[in-house]
């Protein structure tokens, strides 16, 4: 199998990246893992400059309030469903869409569908951190950091 990811032209925008790999499921397919005890991750490729992740999402598992450390970064639904909430909306990407997001935002993704859901990640730089947090009544409150060390 040959993962196209590291031919990337340099200057492509991550969510160029995640759209066209989310578009050539053939490329990954085989190594997505459907798993009902947690969200399934893996890194496709990291660089200098970006790195790649490919997650499947079964019904319910979502990933809380998080933010991506300093990384500005895009992801693209490859199959499925996703819900996606930030602070002011919240909406539902289906397969083929995307978001793209800069180095503050802080979001969460979830499969709030009856269906398994793949997407596509690309973060720039790659991720060092991700900050965890809770919604309250008085805003956001910081939980945890998370190191790259750790995934």
């Amino acid at each position: 199998m040959t993962l196209r990811t590291s031919s990337a032209p340099t200057g492509l925008r991550p969510a160029e990246i995640a759209r066209s790999l989310a578009a050539a499921p053939q490329d990954w397919v085989r190594r997505v893992r459907l798993s009902t005890e947690e969200r399934w991750y893996e890194r496709l490729h990291e660089g200098d400059d970006h790195e790649i992740w490919l997650i499947s999402w079964m019904p319910g598992q979502s990933t809380g309030f998080h933010d991506h450390g300093g990384s500005r970064g895009a992801f693209a639904v490859a199959l499925g469903c996703l819900q996606e909430h930030d602070l002011s909306v919240s909406r539902s990407l289906s397969a083929g869409e995307y978001r793209e997001f800069g180095p503050s935002y802080i979001h969460e993704v979830g499969n709030v569908t009856n269906a398994p859901a793949v997407s596509v990640h690309v973060y720039s730089p790659p991720l060092t951190t991700m900050n965890r947090y809770d919604l309250t009544d008085g805003g956001l409150v910081r939980l945890a950091e998370e190191r790259a060390d750790q995934w």
